[in-house]
């Protein structure tokens, strides 16, 4: 960790009112560690209160969903929507803010990648087209996805609603600013992708169609909470279930989709993990990268993601004015306090996959931190 004084990522940052004390954010990483009912817990609020205290800029919490129709994507997901997941979140945010720390919550709606939904028995998405690849054991699926359903405009509509509504909770529940999940392969990013969104009316056809509906979701989310709040946008090319898909018109579409959604509000743009090796493979046609554009386009901060807890990358990713913050999330789970050891020169802890299984829960984190020290 040699040559780390005065890191570029442990300079204050700003965005929209949110005042950072650094570049670095956590990212959104599910946990499936709520209540049944989509309730946080205790150990929720001291799990984001630890990365506050590690020195973290900015926290943004795992997926979170939006309604009691289609969102949810797994059991123990927590949720947004209900006075008794407000009240439970509020201690949560108490805690992070507890340390100065600002903390967004990610609003999700997993379309036809559901995979644990109380509310419905189906899944729903742009069209009846049945995902790629198989459920997540890490997050407690198994087997095939089946086919959704497709959706119909009440049902669109339901989906706008439920974003606007989980927002206006997640400010009673004092968060300062929510990310609206369009990335990875749920729902909106399935209406932004080719062959998953098959649709024939305003929503399908070219990229400008196939991004209304996050768009529009922005919007109402913008309608509901007023012009400052902050409303960041989660995008990616690659999927969960789909490491090799790219936007088919490439920096075209990008552009598009930029565009799209500053114009419909939103404060900043999160671009997930473009890989390890993040300064080539985040690389558009012409040599630009995908958060150069973004910042250019849009004209908004841009947060970065894929391999930024490794210092030289992280540097040149915003020396070089390819992002504007660097959201970290396998690093974030091994070193809580990884701004604090960059900041100090101190080595950074491997992450360890093991954390994760044999799923991604809190307590199964906690079940290997006690037993790496037992043998340390």
């Amino acid at each position: 960790m040699s040559g780390v004084e005065g890191h570029p990522a442990l300079r204050p940052g700003r965005i929209g009112a949110l005042q950072l004390a650094n570049r670095l954010a956590v990212a959104p990483m599910t946990r499936v560690s709520a209540a049944p009912d989509g309730t946080p817990t205790p150990e929720m609020a001291e799990y984001y209160g630890a990365f506050a205290q590690g020195g973290f800029g900015l926290v943004i919490t795992e997926g979170t969903y939006t309604d009691t129709a289609y969102s949810q994507g797994y059991l123990n997901q927590p949720g947004l929507v209900s006075e008794r997941h407000v009240a439970a979140w509020r201690e949560v945010t108490a805690q992070v803010h507890g340390a100065g720390t600002p903390i967004v919550a990610q609003l999700m709606h997993a379309g036809a990648l559901s995979q644990g939904n109380p509310y419905r028995s189906q899944t729903a998405g742009p069209s009846a087209v049945t995902p790629l690849g198989e459920k997540m054991p890490e997050y407690g699926g198994h087997g095939p996805w089946p086919a959704p359903n497709e959706m119909s405009e009440t049902d669109i509509k339901e989906a706008v609603g439920g974003f606007a509504a989980a927002a206006a909770n997640a400010r009673a529940a004092g968060f300062d600013g929510v990310e609206v999940h369009a990335a990875n392969g749920y729902l909106l990013d399935q209406f932004l992708t080719d062959y998953t969104n098959r649709r024939e009316d305003a929503y399908g056809g070219p990229a400008a169609n196939r991004v209304r509906l996050t768009a529009e979701v922005v919007a109402a989310i913008r309608a509901e909470v007023g012009p400052d709040w902050c409303v960041g946008v989660r995008l990616s090319q690659t999927k969960v279930n789909d490491f090799r898909y790219h936007w088919p018109g490439g920096a075209r579409d990008a552009e598009t989709i930029f565009t799209a959604l500053a114009d419909a509000g939103a404060t900043y743009l999160h671009i997930a993990s473009e890989g390890r090796d993040w300064i080539e493979t985040a690389r558009l046609d012409g040599g630009v990268t995908i958060t150069g554009l973004a910042r250019r386009v849009s004209g908004l901060p841009v947060i970065a993601n894929g391999g930024m807890h490794r210092p030289e990358q992280a540097a040149r990713v915003l020396e070089d004015g390819h992002a504007d913050v660097l959201s970290l999330a396998r690093g974030a789970l091994a070193n809580p306090d990884l701004p604090r050891r960059l900041a100090e020169g101190r080595a950074l802890e491997e992450f360890d996959h093991a954390m994760l299984h044999p799923m991604a829960t809190l307590d199964n984190a906690r079940r290997w931190r006690l037993a790496a020290r037992a043998t340390g």
